[in-house]
Parts: C-alpha cells; sequence; structure tokens
C-alpha cells in the first residue's frame, strides 16, 4: 500500500496505509505537470487534489504541526481519473485514530490561511460513527457534478475521523455571504439527505484561527 510516513516518535502511532495499490494512488501524484482529462473522458469543472492528513491528539495542534503532517496524494481532472482514484483509497470509515481526507480545488490548500480560504468558512455536519463512508462520498459527488450552485465560492470538502464521532464539513470563500453559505446549507441537507435533527453549524475560518481549532466551540452531537 502507499504508506505516508506521519510518525511522530510516539511509538504507538502507526502508519496509516490509505491506498490499496501504490500505483494507482500515485497516478496523478506530479506536482509539475498539469493534470488534463484524456482523450474521451468527461472533464470535471475544476481540477481536485486530495489531502490526508493525520495527527496524535495529544500534541498541541498548530499550523507548522499542521503543515508537516498534512501530505498530498493526487489530483483529477476527469469523472473517469477520479473513481479510478477513488476505488483505489481507503474508505474513510476504516481510517484509524485521528485523520482527514480533504479534497480541495487544485491550488488551494486547505488551510484557513490560504488565500481562497482566509475570508471564508464552513459548515460542520457531526456525525454518529458508522456514517462517515457514505456521506463522504454523497458531498464529494455533489462538489465534482456542481450541485451547490454558488458560482466559484466552494473550496472543498473535509471528512474528519474522531474517536467519539465523524465530522464532515465544505468550506466556502466568504464568510459574509448568508446567501451563499444558506444556499450551501440547504443543498447540504437535500444531497445528504441528513435526518431533521442533524446539527449543522457554520463557523468562520478567522474564529478558527482565533481559537487555533477546526470544531472547538461548535455543539457536539446529540
Amino acid at each position: 500500500g502507499l504508506t505516508f510516513n506521519l510518525k511522530d516518535d510516539d511509538p504507538e502511532d502507526q502508519d496509516e496505509t490509505v491506498c490499496n495499490r501504490e500505483e494507482d494512488c500515485s497516478i496523478n501524484n506530479n506536482r509539475r505537470k498539469t493534470v488534463s482529462p484524456a482523450v474521451g473522458e468527461h472533464p470535471l469543472q475544476y481540477n481536485y487534489t486530495l489531502w490526508y492528513s493525520r495527527r496524535t491528539p495529544s500534541r498541541p495542534a498548530n499550523t507548522q504541526s499542521y503543515e508537516q503532517n498534512i501530505r498530498q496524494i493526487g489530483t483529477v481532472a476527469s469523472v473517469e481519473q477520479f473513481w479510478k482514484f477513488y476505488s483505489h483509497l481507503v474508505r474513510p470509515g476504516d481510517l484509524t485514530g485521528h485523520s482527514d481526507f480533504h479534497l480541495f480545488k487544485e491550488g488551494i490548500k486547505p488551510m484557513w490561511e490560504d488565500e481562497a480560504n482566509k475570508n471564508g468558512g464552513k459548515w460542520i455536519i457531526r456525525l454518529r460513527k458508522g456514517l462517515a463512508s457514505r456521506f463522504w462520498e454523497n458531498i464529494i459527488l455533489a462538489m465534482l457534478g456542481e450541485q451547490f450552485m454558488v458560482g466559484e465560492e466552494i473550496c472543498g470538502v473535509v471528512v474528519s475521523i474522531r474517536f467519539q464521532e465523524d465530522i464532515l464539513s465544505i468550506w466556502n470563500k466568504t464568510a459574509s455571504d448568508q446567501v451563499t453559505t444558506s444556499r450551501i446549507r440547504d443543498t447540504l441537507r437535500r444531497v445528504l439527505n441528513l435526518p431533521p435533527n442533524t446539527i449543522m453549524e457554520y463557523k468562520t475560518h478567522n474564529d478558527s484561527l482565533k481559537d487555533n481549532s477546526s470544531f472547538r466551540n461548535t455543539k457536539i452531537t446529540l
């Protein structure tokens, strides 16, 4: 498998294997050349890059350690490239520990400080264990299929595997644009077919920077 060396000095923190076959998952991980659809493939409106990160929860999180713990896995430009790539990835529900997959438009780093993200924020959906893989697939397909109808506002989506719960989030560029954020929320409810009592919350990246946390000071699942 494709194993990323994300070890700290913690002996019990095992390396995570996120790809079932190395050659499949590294198909487009060539940062020098632009990825483009092959002849006959269905191009996506944007190229998307998948990132993976893992953290030992006992360590304090900061921007520098986050940058060290995030790895770019590859970029896709067509529907066919996406499915080929996705079929060899470990499902989020099978990841262990404190791990995240990030699927972002090419050129946007999944970091609050990135130029495309710094004035934005994200919708947060907290899921009980066992739902992450299905919801992750649905939110990706909605994003790749341009279901949100908010122009260029969508930056990317993240699934965060945690010990007690899993968290899905979708990032957009302009936190102050309430028409956009409301439309994203309503589209999420529809495409994910969320139960009526699902807690959804919006958090600006500015607030995340202030409390140095993606999810602190947001509600937890019932």
